[in-house]
């Protein structure tokens, strides 16, 4: 157990008899760690979420339940006396996991829009409103669409707002507008982001924009907790907004509210590219800040009374009052998953306070991720989860190897400079693992990398914790009688602080860095390798490393895809020589352009060259379209019908944003309209040979739910009679 490896075969040893000594050493490790193997429930779990999404067909929920019985029949017989009792609760909790995302697919069940509908009118009620800089964004429920029968209309839409329209609209009001709705738009490349599939588990079944003023039907109260507690966040977020004009208040909105529509995307970005954007997320570090303040002013307070303080636990009466005091920030702040996560591991701390028992241990982050895993176990596919957990885990993993040489050096009496030492150290070591647990997860998900985050959020956290959170807390008491500006002036130093931080970060040469995407084996090796790292204590948690480091080398193996088609066939990108990209037009689909951009590792796009050839000579366009060419094979993209004449005997594989209504001998491969309106956007592979490769959203991601079947005209059911 001293060593990390396991002992290499001695001269003339047969291969079984090394086998069989590598399993004995690797079930010795293991039941030296029995204490952990409960660590490993969680990540059951997750593996029969993630073996959900990961299938191309949706499966019934009968799989699960066989699961389940396979997992109890194993446990029925490692009472019987076989050794298979570990290996039953993993099929056990697999198969949970596994039917809890079946189940909850199938309850989140809502129609969606099957076409374009309008300009028209939309009726419904207001459920949220989220204020953006430009405008505002509404959610409705109870939806009315003119010709729609109710059984084919969205539960739910959502709809943007341009400049002051909306300004006076609340929760529970009932509204007519005319709107332009579409169906959820799929992901803008294989492998990125599923909108419809985070449009679905919201019930959300269209997105669009207004094309004029919403009109009150019927003034209407928040009904139920959800929607008021939301107005209460809009509200609260346009006080703070008033008090603290510009992106400050804005951050305050963020840190008190949760709500970080209204910041400016020169801040955001300066945020993200030094590293400081998770200060904008509710998560731990928030829900601890505002749980210790509480309970600090309430253990105190009580202090000051030697009656209570000598006769009454008020220890433990402050820790129930830093829970109650989290519960409402939680609430307040919407209940993000990062919110839940910590509050549910906060909450299970304090109760260990409660009992006597200790307080910071990786079983409060195993339950908590049971818990939002069994609730909602499609949080497991999102970044949020992934970045909030990963650094969580790897947090406590440090603090528990820590353990040892804090008790072999607890009856050291350190100086004032030696204690401020401490905390500087201990700042930049937390931020340290902070940011490597989540850097490989940050360029799976975001395609961008911080470099210089340890030492902007060496200032920023603790100028966060200090100074910003407490004001924050005062203000909230103030804000019933209009007194707030006496604690958010000073809170608006503070956040103005941090932005000179970020700015001053973000301008740093290489501050950020983006990198191209990562394949899906990517983010299965991270994860193990991570768990393995920080779930285990022996030295052999190091073999951890070796699948992590091998994630990331995975990236500059996969090659960019060459063609990329927009899955409205609007925008098309190629991929130049140097490894940047070209873009047939900057004016639209912009999320589109940045999602190709980014995941093609360059900073920005260039523009098709008109008339002409590219710099690389890989592309040359006109009036009807382009040819690209690679080595010894040509792509031809189509953009007018009359360009097919001349280009279906003259390339290798033709793709056209019109209809092809002719046959193309020669050609090998054709993607048209139709094919794109089918299977979403296209990425298209040509290797030095001229072989081609394709893929396309609606085939990476299977025949499930929340990917869209396409009919050739509206259902005679979904129309309804005039």
């Amino acid at each position: 157990m001293g060593t990390i490896g396991i002992a290499a075969p001695s001269s003339g040893e047969p291969a079984t008899g090394l086998l069989r000594r590598t399993c004995a050493d690797l079930l010795r490790r293991l039941e030296a760690e029995r204490d952990r193997w409960i660590l490993w429930l969680p990540v059951a779990l997750g593996a029969g979420i993630a073996l959900y999404f990961e299938l191309p067909l949706e499966p019934p929920l009968w799989v699960a339940f066989a699961m389940i019985g396979a997992g109890l029949v194993l446990l029925g017989a490692s009472m019987a006396g076989l050794p298979v009792r570990p290996m039953a609760i993993v099929v056990i909790a697999v198969g949970a996991g596994f039917g809890a995302v079946t189940w909850r697919t199938a309850q989140t069940t809502a129609p969606v829009l099957a076409r374009n509908y309008g300009p028209a009118a939309v009726e419904g009620r207001v459920v949220e409103v989220t204020l953006l800089p430009e405008g505002r964004r509404l959610v409705l429920d109870n939806v009315v669409l003119r010709n729609l029968r109710p059984e084919a209309t969205p539960a739910r839409v959502r709809i943007s707002l341009k400049g002051g329209a909306g300004d006076r609209l609340v929760t529970g009001d009932r509204i007519s507008i005319v709107a332009t709705l579409s169906p959820p738009p799929g992901p803008a490349a294989p492998g990125a982001f599923d909108f419809q599939r985070f449009a679905w588990y919201a019930r959300l079944g269209a997105v669009g924009y207004a094309n004029g003023t919403p009109t009150v039907i019927a003034a209407g109260q928040p009904s139920g907790i959800v929607m008021w507690v939301d107005e209460l966040r809009r509200r609260l977020s346009a006080r703070l907004v008033a008090a603290l004009p510009g992106d400050a208040g804005a951050l305050a909105a963020a840190l008190i509210a949760g709500d970080q529509s209204g910041i400016s995307k020169d801040t955001m970005q300066a945020m993200r590219d030094s590293g400081l954007a998770h200060l904008l997320s509710i998560s731990g570090l928030h829900i601890s800040f505002a749980a210790l303040l509480v309970m600090g002013l309430v253990r105190y307070g009580l202090a000051t009374v030697p009656l209570l303080a000598l006769r009454f636990p008020i220890k433990k009466w402050a820790a129930v009052a830093g829970v109650l005091g989290a519960l409402f920030y939680t609430v307040l702040a919407g209940a993000p998953v990062p919110a839940q996560r910590s509050f549910l591991m906060l909450a299970i701390v304090l109760l260990a306070v409660l009992t006597d028992r200790t307080a910071v241990t990786m079983r409060l982050v195993c339950w908590a991720a049971v818990i939002i895993l069994l609730v909602l176990p499609e949080s497991l596919v999102g970044a949020s989860f992934q970045l909030s957990f990963a650094a969580v885990v790897a947090l406590v993993a440090a603090w528990e190897a820590w353990q040892p040489w804090r008790a072999r050096h607890a009856d050291l009496a350190p100086t004032l400079a030696g204690r401020v030492a401490r905390h500087v150290g201990a700042s930049l070591f937390t931020t340290l693992v902070a940011s490597i647990a989540t850097a490989g997860f940050s360029a799976y998900h975001f395609n961008r990398l911080s470099l210089v985050g340890v030492f902007a959020n060496l200032i920023a956290v603790p100028l966060t914790g200090i100074w910003v959170m407490p004001w924050a807390l005062l203000a909230l008491p103030l804000l019933p009688f209009g007194g707030e500006a006496i604690a958010l002036v000073p809170m608006g130093w503070g956040i103005e602080a941090i932005m000179w931080v970020a700015r001053e970060a973000a301008s740093w040469p290489a501050a950020a860095t983006v990198t191209p995407a990562l394949p899906g084996a990517s983010l299965w090796l991270l994860t193990l390798g991570g768990l393995w790292l920080c779930l285990w204590r022996g030295p052999w948690r190091w073999w951890g490393v070796a699948p992590a480091v091998l994630a990331l080398l995975l990236g500059p193996l996969q090659r960019p895809p060459d063609i990329m088609v927009s899955g409205d066939a609007r925008l098309v990108g190629v991929r130049t020589a140097d490894g940047g990209m070209l873009l047939s037009s900057g004016r639209i689909e912009r999320f589109t352009a940045d999602s190709w951009v980014r995941r093609a590792g360059a900073e920005q796009a260039g523009l098709w060259p008109v008339g002409t050839e590219s710099a690389d000579g890989r592309l040359r366009c006109d009036a009807l379209g382009c040819v690209y060419r690679r080595a010894g094979g040509r792509i031809a993209i189509v953009s007018k019908v009359e360009a097919l004449v001349d280009d279906c005997g003259a390339v290798d594989m033709l793709v056209s944003l019109v209809p092809v209504r002719r046959r193309c001998p020669t050609v090998q491969q054709v993607v048209d309209r139709f094919d794109i309106w089918r299977n979403g956007a296209y990425a298209i592979w040509m290797d030095d040979a001229g072989v081609v490769r394709i893929e396309n959203t609606r085939h990476a991601r299977g025949d499930r739910p929340w990917v869209p079947k396409p009919e050739t005209r509206p259902r005679a059911a979904d129309v309804r009679a005039p």
